[in-house]
């Protein structure tokens, strides 16, 4: 394109765009056929003259969205812009997971949920019918072992309950002191049915947290601080469904995973539809791990997360 047909390019653009103009009137201005005026149009977008950007909050970034199915060999991808404010983005990105899970077809029987505040989140912005007779079960144990209660129960319970279905908790911590003890809970015959369950899921629902202070699963007193500052020296990134993992996927302290309440990782990976839910920074190593080692088939997360995932693994 040389500069004089840049330049009509742009007021082709600049009255089209801003002036609201009919290519049929400004081919009459310009003095060239609406054929031609077509033709500018388009490249004014194919050279970057004109950017058509939807800045609506729950609209989806197509485009990041095909290059992460692409290099990752995901089933799907979601991702919706980053927002100004940070205080949004939590917000933003669940709304999509219920957006997501809303449409799926064909929908799930059987819903397998981890908990936290992610997906807290995501249960309070599922609108009541979003489907018909769902039965939501727990992944990973959640009982507190303080007087901060976790929102575990009423997760799986709201996501259910707006489902018209049923919910299959699992009555047990999500880390067990002894694994004598982790094994004597697995053996009784609720909690086994319970694993079950879970373990047939027709699709999986989780988030992933960071390896630091701000872990649910040091809030709800199952880890101390000194635990956490000894599973990143291991090299832990952060927890997906209560088992911490390293940059590659990996488990990092066996011992503790024994200890684990709930779905094994190997059971996630060989899922055919493992839905990942995940935003912000801090999440941008576990988001990392979780994709690169075949954890989910499906990612929801924003721009930002999505951009980073693409340009670190060029």
């Amino acid at each position: 394109m040389n500069e004089t047909t840049e330049l009509l390019s742009v007021r082709v653009a600049e009255l089209y765009y801003e002036e609201n103009k009919s290519q049929a009137e400004i081919g009459g201005l310009l003095g060239i056929t609406r054929w031609q005026v077509g033709r500018l149009l388009t490249q004014a977008r194919e050279r970057g003259i004109v950017r058509i950007e939807i800045v609506h909050p729950r609209a989806r970034r197509l485009g990041a969205e095909r290059q992460l199915r692409e290099r990752f060999g995901l089933h799907d991808a979601v991702v919706v812009p980053t927002p100004a404010h940070a205080s949004e983005l939590t917000d933003r990105v669940t709304q999509a997971a219920a957006d997501y899970l809303t449409a799926m077809r064909p929908v799930p029987r059987t819903l397998g949920v981890s908990w936290g505040r992610t997906m807290d989140a995501i249960a309070g912005h599922l609108v009541a019918g979003w489907a018909t007779a769902v039965t939501v079960v727990q992944i990973n144990g959640a009982v507190s072992l303080n007087r901060r209660p976790t929102t575990a129960a009423n997760t799986a319970a709201t996501i259910a309950q707006k489902a018209g279905g049923q919910v299959i908790l699992l009555p047990s911590p999500a880390i067990l002191e002894r694994l004598e003890t982790k094994r004597a809970i697995e053996s009784d015959r609720t909690v086994a049915g319970v694993i079950e369950l879970a373990a047939g899921a027709s699709a999986y629902l989780f988030s992933g947290g960071v390896a630091d202070g701000t872990s649910a699963l040091v809030e709800s007193g199952y880890l101390s601080g000194t635990d956490v500052t000894e599973l990143r020296r291991k090299g832990a990134i952060g927890d997906v469904v209560g088992r911490f993992i390293d940059a590659n996927g990996n488990i990092v302290d066996p011992g503790l995973d024994e200890r684990t309440m709930g779905l094994s990782l190997e059971q996630l990976r060989a899922a055919a539809n493992a839905i990942f839910v995940v935003s912000g920074e801090a999440k941008h190593p576990v988001a990392r791990a979780v994709v690169t080692s075949g954890l989910c088939t499906v990612i929801v997360t924003d721009e930002a997360t999505a951009l980073a995932l693409l340009e670190e693994n060029a």
